[in-house]
């Protein structure tokens, strides 16, 4: 298969997460392989490793990276603190408020470089001796400014529920649903619903059931399948179903392939095409940009 057309599932558009795939890279030349692969969009998790004030010199290269491949950095995670070590979110924590609020300005410096308009914001876990109501408070005003700073750019603040970490804030479509309308209410209008089905299934919610009853609340989808979280077809997430219930929605946005590969980046997305290819009236050899 040639590398000119294989991105597209009409009429929606996949995007490349590479901070999962092409880790047999470096960070800077992941953008330039998805490219090669025929992608025109790309995702990334915060690209700078575990501070939120990284130097201006590796924002800068970060940035290159991205344009000198020729895609558009569709979405990236907000500062989500030390991942390697367990981290999911600093936001809600009382002590990283100034770091956080640093790395949003960060956000803001690619967003405006690159035209990145959605923004992943990791919430953090429940902590011992932290007041859930205070927490709450506390990443509430966080994520207020947040989206203030960002929707000067035009962008907007996604969460996103999580599994496999039975701490975490949001587990559940109804947690995140939750800090969205607290949001919405304080007049916060740029915050929106990141569907990641892998994490979804895997804390037994019924996904076809939130893509009926939320449809026009999903501002972006990220896929992967069940259990172990491969290519999609590597399972049995039913991903085809998925995307066939959000098509009939009337979603238009993008597909993240936000997937670990059972094999090399290359033979898993050979995987994940022909597994589209399988699926009734789509195809994964037609190509849309996501710009």
């Amino acid at each position: 298969m040639t590398n000119a057309s294989r991105t597209k599932l009409a009429p929606l558009t996949w995007v490349a997460n590479l901070s999962l795939l092409f880790t047999e890279l470096p960070l800077h030349e992941r953008a330039a392989a998805a490219a090669a692969e025929g992608f025109e969009a790309v995702e990334f998790w915060w690209p700078f490793g575990t501070s939120g004030r990284p130097p201006k010199s590796n924002v800068d290269a970060f940035i290159e990276s991205v344009e000198s491949a020729g895609v558009s950095l569709a979405a990236m995670n907000l500062f989500a603190g030390d991942m390697p070590a367990g981290e999911r979110g600093v936001l809600s924590y009382p002590e990283r408020i100034e770091e956080f609020r640093d790395s949003v300005a960060v956000a803001v410096e690619v967003g405006r470089r690159l035209g990145t308009r959605m923004f992943n914001a990791p919430f953090g876990h429940r902590r011992d001796g932290l007041d859930e109501r205070e927490q709450d408070r506390i990443g509430d005003e966080n994520l207020a400014y947040a989206a203030a700073q960002l929707g000067a750019i035009g962008g907007t603040v996604l969460l996103e529920p999580v599994s496999r970490m039975p701490r975490y804030t949001m587990r559940t479509a109804a947690d995140a649903f939750a800090i969205i309308d607290r949001a919405e209410a304080s007049e916060t209008r740029n915050v929106g619903f990141l569907f990641d089905q892998f994490h979804l299934a895997m804390n037994g919610e019924d996904v076809l059931a939130i893509i009926d009853q939320h449809a026009d609340r999903i501002v972006h989808v990220q896929l992967a399948d069940v259990p172990d979280r491969g290519e999609p077809g590597s399972g049995n997430g039913s991903i085809g179903a998925v995307v066939q219930a959000l098509t009939e929605s009337g979603y238009r946005g993008l597909l993240a392939l936000e997937y670990i590969p059972t094999t090399t980046t290359d033979e898993s997305l050979d995987a994940w095409r022909r597994e589209v290819e399988r699926w009734p009236g789509f195809s994964a050899t037609e190509r849309r940009s996501a710009r």
